[in-house]
Parts: structure tokens; sequence; C-alpha cells
């Protein structure tokens, strides 16, 4: 084994989406793992590397790996929320550069909206003992805060808000797997109840079950695989904070330090990306995000999506599954980011008018965990 092989994801699927009371976090990701396996053309033998995240046990990767007969070579249960799995595809690829394994499996699954675990309280640490006395509901409050700050600050609108929660639908009405598809205005997200002040309901992410898998594998068995890789290019991760009170600037993300690195990482530039992959568990996610990682200016991100930039038929289109808004979102996103950008730069979608980003060659990849307190950026380019 040389060093520094290149890494490419090979393989992708989800579990079922939606409302899932038939299945467990378990049974979600053994679905998943299947079908990206089986789409790879590879069995389960051939993983030397198992990475996941979740709450559901004290040690998720040791769980996982005997629920699906595997004793893998290297374990990851990186857990740092959403932003996990980009994370984890950076630690796979940098294991297979390295020569310790050949082909990772990514994966994580949730039953979030039959367990109804969104609306529960959890332990406060460190300090969040602070917050939780003054009644902050989490997420959402968190979320608000950086909102209400971000508004005031470069006197952004609401209505500029909601043009993200627009694009996402319009992208949703495409992809038959999307949990809401009918079509919606800036005026309908503005006349949806307040959530937390300035966020309306249909500013927030969907809360719903489901598991997703990605595959990655070395590129000395990329002849073995049935799909066309999608090589890793670039990745950092970082992380600003736990709690919402400790973020250095509300209106600043670590995306302001993992999005320049990783392009960098990569050798490419803003200008070369076709297509991008962002988390949007708020819509205020999307404009922080936007503008952290370098593609407009700060208090720009508002105007940079207006005119359906990223909708379908815009110039840098933009979570084409329909996002965490209108596609599905089961407690953290990360993964389903990756399987759709690797799904576009395929040109999976090539027989479904207006669903495929024709010649899209470059996409980035951004996954935000916590309360905006991790990120983690992937580029993915065509083999």
């Amino acid at each position: 084994m040389s060093p520094r092989r290149r890494a490419a994801i090979v393989g992708v699927a989800e579990s079922e989406l939606g409302k899932t009371p038939h299945l467990t976090v378990l049974s979600q990701q053994a679905q998943a793992s299947r079908a990206a396996l089986a789409e790879a053309g590879l069995a389960p033998g051939d993983v030397d590397g198992l990475f996941t995240a979740g709450n559901w046990s004290w040690a998720p990767a040791l769980t996982l790996a005997e629920y699906l007969g595997m004793q893998p070579d290297h374990l990851d249960g990186t857990n740092i929320g959403g932003s996990s799995f980009e994370a984890h595809v950076g630690h796979a690829t940098a294991a297979i550069e390295a020569g310790l394994i050949d082909v990772a499996l990514i994966t994580y699954g949730s039953t979030q909206r039959s367990d109804r675990a969104r609306g529960r309280p959890r332990p406060a640490t460190l300090t969040e003992q602070y917050e939780q006395p003054f009644g902050l509901p989490q997420p959402v409050g968190a979320y608000a805060l950086a909102a209400a700050r971000y508004l005031h600050e470069y006197g952004v609108t609401s209505e500029e808000l909601a043009e993200v929660a627009v694009s996402a639908r319009q992208w949703a009405a495409l992809n038959p797997r999307a949990y809401y598809r009918d079509p919606i205005t800036v005026a309908d997200v503005l006349a949806s109840p307040l959530i937390a002040e300035p966020l309306h309901k249909l500013d927030c992410c969907l809360v719903t079950d489901g598991g997703g898998a990605v595959v990655v594998a070395a590129e000395d068995r990329w002849p073995d695989v049935a799909t066309r890789p999608v090589v890793v290019s670039g990745h950092a991760e970082t992380t600003t904070h736990t709690s919402i009170s400790q973020m250095p600037d509300l209106t600043v993300t670590g995306a302001a330090r993992t999005g320049p690195l990783a392009l960098r990482r990569a050798g490419v530039t803003h200008e070369d990306v076709d297509l991008l992959a962002v988390y949007d568990s708020f819509t205020i996610t999307v404009l922080l995000t936007l503008e952290s990682l370098g593609f407009c200016k700060p208090g720009e991100a508002g105007r940079f999506v207006a005119g359906g930039r990223t909708a379908p038929g815009g110039e840098l289109p933009m979570n084409t599954n329909g996002g965490g808004l209108s596609y599905t979102h089961p407690g953290m996103y990360g993964i389903f980011l990756l399987i759709e950008a690797t799904r576009q730069l395929r040109g999976d979608f090539r027989e479904h008018p207006g669903r495929q980003v024709e010649g899209a060659e470059l996409a980035l990849v951004h996954g935000t965990g916590g309360v905006l307190s991790s990120t983690s950026t992937v580029v993915l380019s065509r083999s």
C-alpha cells in the first residue's frame, strides 16, 4: 500500500425516511449500509473502517459493528453534531491516505420523529447550566438569538431569510422522496407561526426519522466498484463553542476557517464550485454559512440568495434535494448532504429534467453541528 492514496465516495444510500416506527436506529443503519455497499458492488467483508455518530448507545461504533456482524480494523465514533459525517469523510480519507484502511463505511440513523425525542429536556453541560434556567429552548432558541443579532447588525429582513426556505421547497418539488413538496412563497413563510422570534415555523428544519450510509474507498479499489467514484479533494473541521452564549461572534461560524482551508487543500477556489450542499437546520444557518464560507460579504447573503440564485435553474444550485427544510432532517442531517452531492456529481438524475445540475464537476459540502458549534467542510469532485 503506497502512502497518500486518493479516496473517493463509491456508494451512498438512505434508509426509509419520514416516520418509521417499525424501524430502530440500528435497523435504519443496516438498511442504508446494505444498499450503499450493494450500489458500490462491495460486500460487508470489504469494510475495514466503520464510522458512526449518534446518542443511542454509550459506544455507538461497537454496538453497530456487532449488529452488522463486522470486526473492522478502524473505528471512529466522533460525534460533533450534524457535521459529524463530513468529519468522518475527512477522517476516513486520512486513514486511506495513510494506508490504514481500504474501505470505510459511514452510517447514521435516527427515530427522532417516532419517539418524539426533539422535545425532551436534556442534561445541562458546562455553560448550558446558565442558559436553561432562563427558558432558552434548544436548539431553536440558540439559532433565534443568532438570527436576531444578524438581522439587527446588518439590517437583513425576515423576507430575505424566507428566500432560503422557498428555494429549498422548489428543489423538494423535484424530489419524490422529499417530505414536503407543495410550493411555498415568502409570504407563506412569514405567515407561518413564530417558533422563536424571528424564526417562523417554515424557517425551521423538519423533524423526521431516517438513516443514511456512505462508502469511501481507496483508489486501488476503484476498479472493483460499480459506480463512478467521487473524489474527496479537500476537508477541514473545527469547533468554536458548545453553548450559544460562548459563541465568539453570533454572525460568524467556524466555516470561516474550514471553508477556505478545505478549498485550499483541494487546490480550488469559490469560482470552481458548481454545487453547494449546505446544512440548513434553519434559514439563518444558511445565510451565516454562505458568508463565513466566503461566497459573499457579511450581511450580503440575503441578497446573494435572492432572485432564485440557488434555486432550480439558478447560477449556484444549493441543497438540490430540498434540504433539511423540506426533504428530511432526522436529528443530524450532515450525511444526507454527502449523499445528494455524490449523486449530483455522478449525474444520477440525468433522466429527471430540472433535478440534475448539468455539468457539475465540483461540489462543496458543509456540515454544521450543535448550535452553530462545529463545522466541517468537504470538497468533492468527479474523478
